[in-house]
């Protein structure tokens, strides 16, 4: 596992979603601008932890699925029906 290529996509793709960046929330009564919260995905020796989920090993098939996307450069495809537009 390449853990600094982990890093440096995570940092790419935090810029692509506009990390810290306020975003347009619409209410009843008009609209707001909210920060988006961030999904914490915590680094192990032998495993990680995505948000406030179960630790998962990495020779788990969806860790490594996750991982893989993101090494490759994209979000991690379990996250894509809760966050269609990236997290």
């Amino acid at each position: 596992i390449d853990f600094d290529l982990i890093l440096e996509n995570i940092k790419d793709l935090n810029l692509l979603v506009g990390e810290g960046i306020p975003q347009i929330e619409h209410t009843a009564r008009g609209a707001r601008l909210r920060r988006p919260e961030p999904l914490p995905l915590t680094l192990y020796r032998n495993g990680i932890v995505v948000g406030t989920g179960a630790f998962r090993p990495y020779q788990h098939p969806a860790t490594q699925q996750c991982l893989q996307d993101i090494m490759d450069g994209y979000f991690p495809s379990e996250l894509q029906p809760r966050y269609p537009d990236g997290v």
